[in-house]
């Protein structure tokens, strides 16, 4: 195993004052899982910890969901947050594991190197017996940030058309079996039922246990299962691009470094009438 992208509750309490210590609360929901994001940090977040807006914080412009914006504007808005270069940030959500890598993903993305995620989120916070406070929050003074974005980390529509043409490089697809097969109506409007043809799926959900990622022997089961091969380039996608960095974490933890997320993921390939489409099993 690689050197944990985690970092424990009781690790996080013995260091929450530190000042080069940032935690954010990346806590995101799909509609259909009726949770409310910015109500639940206002009841109660770890002390401290300042909410991550994953759709503000996003592409605002862009009329697909979650999309990286441009590095100047990412630079703002992290800086108005108060997280500057050089901090170390924790970051968290309200299911344990679910936007909290998204997040991650997003902040290594435009080059911040030391960014852990809180092992079992705020649940195993809450378990722990560890204190909450409540209110809005309040960011931390401005600090410079300097977004680096690694354009090899963000694969497009036209990596994945090649990807699968060429067939070396797996596309690992997070969604749920009956998303992926065409078997369930998509959420979002517009967006075609089925998968890319050639892809492989991997439900997210297949990597989890009680909002942490499965020990090793049950992660290299599941994507074993799934058809995976470590020994070849990986891109992930899935939805929106949340759920597909779940994926590429746990390849993570098994020294496996994906090529890349594909950040439009189905709901701009689902959408895109010139993109091939499938359905049933891969």
């Amino acid at each position: 195993m690689t050197t944990s992208p985690f970092v424990t509750v009781e690790w996080l309490h013995q260091r929450l004052n530190a000042p080069d210590v940032v935690v954010l609360d990346a806590s995101w929901y799909l509609p259909a899982q009726g949770r409310d994001a910015a109500a639940e940090y206002q009841a109660a977040h770890i002390p401290g910890a300042i909410r991550f807006d994953l759709d503000a914080m996003s592409d605002t412009e862009s009329t697909l969901p979650h999309m990286l914006p441009r590095p100047e504007v990412f630079s703002s808005k992290m800086r108005a947050l108060g997280v500057g270069d050089g901090a170390q940030v924790v970051v968290y959500d309200g299911m344990g594991l679910f936007s909290a890598p998204r997040v991650r993903w997003m902040l290594q993305t435009f080059g911040m190197r030391d960014v852990k995620i809180l092992e079992g989120g705020m649940p195993a916070w809450v378990a722990a017996g560890y204190p909450t406070e409540d209110g809005e929050g309040r960011p931390r003074d401005r600090r410079h940030f300097t977004a680096r974005l690694n354009n090899g980390a963000v694969a497009d529509a036209g990596d994945i058309a090649r990807a699968l043409a060429g067939g070396t490089t797996q596309v690992v697809d997070a969604r749920s079996g009956p998303r992926f097969r065409g078997e369930e109506a998509e959420p979002r409007p517009g967006v075609r039922p089925g998968h890319m043809p050639g892809a492989k799926n991997l439900h997210y959900a297949a990597l989890q246990a009680n909002g942490r990622l499965r020990d090793e022997a049950s992660l290299r089961a599941a994507i074993a299962e799934a058809g995976v091969d470590l020994d070849r380039p990986v891109v992930t996608t899935c939805g929106s691009g949340v759920t597909a960095a779940i994926v590429a974490l746990a390849l993570e933890t098994l020294g496996k470094e994906p090529r890349a997320l594909y950040d439009g993921s189905w709901s701009e390939w689902g959408a895109d009438p010139a993109r091939p489409v499938e359905t049933g099993p891969a």
